[in-house]
């Protein structure tokens, strides 16, 4: 009997079977310091690089969990309109992206509302989803934004956009050009209650979204390294016709010109935004 072949090597195999394979979600890559990091550590550290402080994507869910008081908050059913109202069609069907995007997020659109407390105070949430075809905004994504507006001046609680999108959704033509002014009206109107609007900038936040109701908050707060602004780095630097730095659309650059209040690691953001409502929030 070959005691290494019959019995210690397939003590071994079976071991290594049983053992999660390195690389298959065990390890995460950092795109800022190319960094191997620990997948679980990552997830508890809300998806944020431990040494170069690098943002990852975070999941919505998460997101909501993390600025409402005790994780508690109760969902508002966003507007819902028909399908593909112009049926369009490039090298695939809208209403197959729809389909895709809906598997895959288990949403039925970009975005999603919530209500609840933070600090002890009420506010309406409205986050938009990257992942729902890169968080472009439709007419059912302007129209819950102006829905949550609403129930945010009815119920005399703060309004705060989380965005993330790469601006209007060309498949719905001009009427998702129209949500641009839309969602100014409405909050135009929300102003009139003089309830805070926070609006808070993650990666990325583009187009027409930045172009319309995410640059008119009260009060502006950014994740760190988070990219903002309106076309893309080459279309600026052409119509320009010079070279601009390269950190020109990074949270920090704007704060430093005065387009963002606040850039805030996620860990802190939080904090931030129940110190904020302490302050502005009518008592």
């Amino acid at each position: 009997m070959n005691w290494l072949r019959d019995v210690v090597t397939p003590k071994i195999k079976a071991f290594i079977n049983q053992s999660p394979p390195i690389g298959d979600g065990l390890w995460t890559k950092c795109p800022g310091c190319d960094r191997m990091l620990y997948t679980r550590e990552l997830e508890d550290n809300m998806m944020v690089c431990g040494y170069c402080s690098y943002h990852f994507y975070f999941p919505v869910e998460k997101r909501l969990e993390s600025i409402f008081d005790e994780k508690k908050y109760t969902k508002i059913t966003p507007v819902k309109i028909k399908d593909d109202p112009l049926k369009y069609k490039d090298v695939k069907r809208y209403i197959e992206r729809l389909k895709d995007a809906r598997q895959k997020t288990k949403q039925n659109d970009a975005i999603v509302l919530a209500m609840g407390k933070i600090g002890e105070n009420n506010a309406v949430v409205f986050a938009m989803n990257f992942s729902f075809m890169g968080g472009s905004m439709g007419l059912a994504v302007g129209k819950s934004i102006a829905k949550a507006i609403d129930i945010a001046a009815d119920n005399e609680a703060a309004l705060i956009g989380i965005t993330a999108s790469g601006g209007a959704r060309m498949q719905e033509g001009i009427l998702s050009l129209m949500q641009m002014p839309a969602t100014i009206a409405s909050l135009c109107k929300f102003k009139e209650s003089e309830l805070p609007y926070i609006n808070v900038f993650t990666n990325p936040t583009t187009g027409g979204v930045l172009a319309s109701f995410a640059m008119l908050g009260d009060i502006h707060i950014a994740e760190s390294g988070a990219l903002i602004g309106f076309a893309g780095a080459r279309v600026v630097e052409k119509t320009m016709k010079q070279k601009l730095p390269t950190d020109f659309q990074k949270a920090e650059f704007q704060k430093e010109h005065g387009m963002i209040d606040i850039v805030t690691t996620r860990q802190n953001l939080t904090d931030k935004l129940r110190l904020i409502l302490s302050y502005t929030m009518k008592k």
